[in-house]
């Protein structure tokens, strides 16, 4: 209450003061967490954990080994993820802006080097992990997180718009990286550097014509990758196996894409409206679907939550993006908008990929199912891009 002094006489003596109280404004604290986004990240990790579980508890107990054998290093993962939220979201994102290059410098540099042979690890033709003790690290979930700063750094520092010349510099700053984890080959992270990368330039005002025509070139790059056999022979038959499910009686290694492909939507299909139930699938109890835990998490979550268990944690990754576009739109500087609006397409294109591979509506990639999927690197990586947004809405006051 501020005190106001006012004047007043009695009769016809002097005039005599007395002091009167009137409400003084007082400017509510700013909330600096967005407890929704982190409260809907975490949740969605501890589904994921569950899912982890009941994924490959039965393949564990055939082998003779603990079935929480990956329940247990998810958990790790999860924790460790949390961490890296927190440590990032405290770090003050404006400070990102003068080494964003670094940043990104360091990420080309790491896909580099997990290339080199005894360094990196090679498995099954690929080239795209390190092992640190029992822990594999697949430094391209990181480079997409990389490519979003710098992408955020350059365009941010040209509030005028983005000329030819700063165009034809954008697409070169992401096709190095895009270009290297494409070779490593990951197939699914370089697609979805591709579509964060339009989808910055989008939202940095390129006009529409010229996203049009970039739009058009790669899909000429996709035509001309596929056309010169730049892709292995099993990445080109995992991407279209979604064209050929109508194929009665196919053959070769295309009969194993198929095979999985209907493997997982019959998964999907088994669960019904309410699912199976905790640890009573068919389908995920005797590991009929490939990679359960991993790229086909989503048919774990439908057969034994079903229809409104799938729908339900659809609804929370969607959630959790709402929020970050929410956080862009709060943001007072293009910067922090931008790292928002990339983080945003990261967690959302990752879900509608991969929950879209798994019903057959989209090609086969080894995309995660965001906090759900297992996988130490790309849990840790998805939690350090909500910290990004946490660190960008705790500062949305200037």
């Amino acid at each position: 209450m501020a005190a106001v002094q006012t004047q007043y006489r009695l009769g016809s003596g002097p005039a005599r003061s007395t002091t009167a109280r009137r409400p003084l404004m007082v400017k509510r604290p700013t909330v600096v967490v967005d407890v929704f986004l982190a409260a809907g990240a975490i949740a969605a990790a501890v589904v994921g954990v569950v899912m982890v579980y009941t994924a490959t508890r039965g393949i564990l107990i055939q082998t003779g080994t603990s079935p929480t054998h990956y329940m247990k290093r998810q958990a790790l993962f999860v924790i460790l993820g949390i961490v890296a939220m927190v440590v990032v979201g405290l770090f003050d994102y404006r400070k990102l802006e003068t080494f964003g290059m670094a940043i990104y410098g360091l990420s080309i540099f790491v896909l580099v080097v997990a290339m080199v042979p005894h360094v990196g690890s090679h498995t099954i033709g690929s080239a795209r992990w390190f092992n640190v003790g029992p822990i594999q690290i697949q430094p391209s979930e990181f480079a997409v997180l990389g490519l979003v700063i710098a992408v955020a750094t350059y365009c941010s520092r040209r509030p005028e718009g983005l000329t030819w010349r700063d165009l034809v510099k954008v697409l070169i700053l992401g096709a190095v990286p895009i270009g290297l984890v494409m070779i490593q080959p990951d197939l699914g992270t370089g697609i979805i550097m591709s579509v964060v990368l339009l989808v910055m330039l989008a939202v940095a005002g390129l006009p529409t014509r010229i996203l049009v025509l970039l739009l058009l070139g790669a899909a000429g790059v996709v035509a001309v990758v596929l056309g010169a056999g730049l892709l292995h022979h099993y990445q080109i038959l995992r991407i279209t196996s979604f064209l050929h499910q109508s194929t009665k009686h196919p053959t070769g290694t295309l009969a194993n894409a198929v095979y999985n492909l209907q493997q997982s939507k019959d998964a999907i299909g088994a669960g019904g409206l309410f699912g199976t139930g905790l640890t009573h699938g068919t389908y995920t109890n005797l590991g009929y679907v490939p990679e359960q835990q991993t790229d086909f998490i989503f048919t774990a979550v439908a057969e034994q939550l079903g229809f409104v268990g799938a729908v339900g944690v659809l609804a929370l990754l969607g959630f959790v993006a709402w929020r970050m576009l929410r956080v862009g739109q709060l943001s007072r500087d293009d910067f922090g908008r931008l790292i928002c609006v990339g983080v945003f397409t990261f967690i959302a294109f990752s879900t509608f990929q991969n929950a879209g591979m798994t019903m057959g509506i989209m090609p086969i990639t080894g995309i995660p199912l965001p906090f759900i999927s297992y996988g130490g690197t790309a849990v840790i990586a998805f939690f350090t891009g909500v910290g990004l947004v946490l660190s960008v809405y705790a500062r949305r006051g200037g």
